[in-house]
């Protein structure tokens, strides 16, 4: 079999860690210093690594964060009051495997939002299926899809989710539909 025959196999059996590593190593040469075992390791490791990589991204992408955060940009050094410690025991997530919830309190602009979305990056990292969601349009999305008769579907994909996000809750008041619609979610 020739090279041009082996790229289109893998790409066909969607191998695209292998065809990646593949194709570097043609270029290099460097894997004619390992051995057969060696070389088939390094490409079902880069191969893994792929797809962890890309399971990663779509995590983070049907979370639909506010910001692109990471916890190593979360600020310390400034006054706003962070206890880095509480953060740090948070950012190993082990919340979302205990079902705990947190709820973030501050004034404004102390980076309650950038520190949730880096809290959700911090899962999707850990592989958690997280939503994350402001928490007017929250409502408002399921209002509308209490009217459309998708409430069920909205709820369900909601329910799904290893960790809800739900920022600027109690900005403002919910009314009668607004806790109503929250209730099944918070089960």
């Amino acid at each position: 079999m020739n090279t041009v025959q082996t790229i289109e196999k893998l790409k066909s059996m969607r191998l695209l860690g292998i065809l990646e590593a593949y194709q570097s190593n043609l270029t290099s040469q460097a894997h004619q210093q390992l051995t057969q075992d060696e070389y088939l390791s390094y490409l079902i490791d880069a191969e893994w690594q792929d797809r962890q990589n890309r399971r990663i991204e779509r995590l983070n992408a049907q979370a639909k964060f506010r910001y692109k955060t990471f916890f190593s940009e979360i600020d310390f050094n400034t006054q706003r009051g962070l206890n880095k410690d509480q953060l740090v025991r948070l950012s190993d997530c082990s919340f979302v495997k205990n079902k705990e919830n947190i709820t973030i309190t501050g004034p404004t602009g102390v980076g309650k939002s950038f520190i949730t979305s880096a809290l959700g990056h911090q899962a999707c990292l850990a592989g958690y299926r997280t939503y994350y969601s402001n928490s007017s349009k929250l409502f408002a999305r399921l209002k509308g899809a209490k009217a459309d008769g998708s409430y069920l579907k909205e709820i369900n994909k909601i329910e799904k989710q290893d960790l809800l996000i739900i920022d600027d809750f109690g900005l403002q008041p919910l009314d009668n539909i607004g806790r109503q619609s929250l209730m099944p979610a918070c089960r």
